[in-house]
């Protein structure tokens, strides 16, 4: 029978060296022997200490791995396997592009286990002081500081990154979760309600494929870039009124969707104004391929109808606001918004807010003031 261990696990050092050196016991009971990596007796004492808690938390495994892998080769294996197409969209894989290039100069060289929260809170506050820079004729210019939005995108996309590296097990734990953004996002993540009058006064001053996109999506809630504007004519069924998404952002994306009156005549229209092509939305500059960017037309006609500015992909949230507004159960609208989480729906819909306003004002500040009768 094995002698019952006096110490969970100690530190020392080698005779031929100034490193410490830390000895403990993996879950198996193996004796596990490892370099600290430093001369301070008290950082020493700490790597040991985080070794016992993976240890007991059963992330020992992940945390070696981790130490072998820098953040500059975790990106290159994220950006090749889980940002391109189709796992994501071609859009999104830009961003993470961009996005990686200032995160690249920082924790590039860093192994993964190294990056901590602290690390990235300096990281995001030394980013919302530097400057934007654009390359124009005339070579770089700063014309400003980066906006607070910009900066957020690179930890949204940080955090993206290292949820799936916790997946594969090269992280005990995602450091991002912990990190407070160090200035407040006015508006972010708040979708617009486009009104009826606003609609009415957008379509007029809208070209006929705009004019159709516009009365799908509030019609229908598809994604304007990874489900309509790549959709084929073969995939809308008109006689049923349904059409079928065959790709998506998420797996309950792919789904038949039901359509209305105006979604099957807009849907109709445009089947008629596409030409002999098979996309629905064909591209002029490229006669095999689809539009991917409407912002341009989209910008221009707002300004026209004298609208203030808002996404084109806020009439999403158009749709389940006027679903919301029209009593249908929030779990219905989930799934005709076909999300994965519940929890989603509280950004595509503001009529909550709006119902409640409208229940204020039905106050009666004059209560058991009637004279009894």
């Amino acid at each position: 029978m094995a002698r019952p261990s006096k110490h969970d696990g100690v530190i020392y050092r080698r005779n031929d060296s100034n490193i410490w050196w830390m000895r403990y016991r993996d879950k198996a009971g193996r004796r596990r022997l490892e370099s600290t990596q430093t001369e301070d007796w008290q950082e020493a004492q700490r790597c040991l200490r985080e070794r016992l808690q993976a240890r007991d938390d059963n992330t020992l495994d992940a945390l070696r791995q981790g130490q072998q892998v820098t953040f500059g080769e975790w990106a290159d294996f994220f950006l090749a396997n889980y940002s391109k197409p189709p796992i994501r969209a071609a859009k999104t894989h830009e961003a993470n592009e961009c996005a990686l290039k200032s995160l690249r100069s920082v924790f590039g060289p860093m192994k993964m286990t190294e990056i901590g929260a602290q690390q990235i809170e300096i990281h995001l506050r030394q980013r919302l002081q530097a400057h934007k820079r654009v390359r124009r004729r005339s070579g770089i210019v700063e014309p400003g500081l980066l906006k607070p939005t910009t900066v957020h995108q690179e930890l949204r996309v940080l955090r993206r990154i290292f949820s799936v590296a916790v997946k594969k097990k090269l992280c005990p734990a995602n450091p991002c979760a912990v990190v407070e953004f160090p200035v407040i996002l006015k508006g972010l993540f708040r979708p617009h309600y486009m009104t009826w009058s606003e609609q009415q006064k957008i379509e007029r001053h809208a070209r006929v494929y705009l004019r159709n996109i516009i009365r799908i999506i509030t019609e229908t809630g598809l994604r304007i870039y990874k489900e309509l504007a790549s959709m084929r004519k073969d995939r809308v069924d008109l006689a049923n009124k349904v059409v079928f998404v065959e790709d998506s952002k998420t797996p309950t994306g792919v789904a038949e969707v039901p359509l209305t009156d105006i979604a099957t005549e807009a849907f109709r229209s445009q089947i008629e104004i596409a030409g002999p092509g098979p996309w629905l939305f064909p591209s002029p500059k490229n006669p095999t391929g689809y539009q991917t960017n409407f912002r341009k037309s989209w910008e221009r006609t707002l300004r026209k109808a004298g609208v203030p500015y808002f996404r084109l992909y806020d009439l999403r949230s158009t749709h389940a606001t006027r679903l919301s507004a029209g009593g249908v159960a929030d779990e219905w609208v989930t799934q005709l918004l076909r999300q994965t989480d519940a929890k989603v729906f509280k950004k595509y819909s503001q009529m909550k807010l709006q119902m409640k306003r409208e229940a204020l004002a039905k106050l009666n500040r004059h209560a058991n003031e009637a004279a009894p009768g």
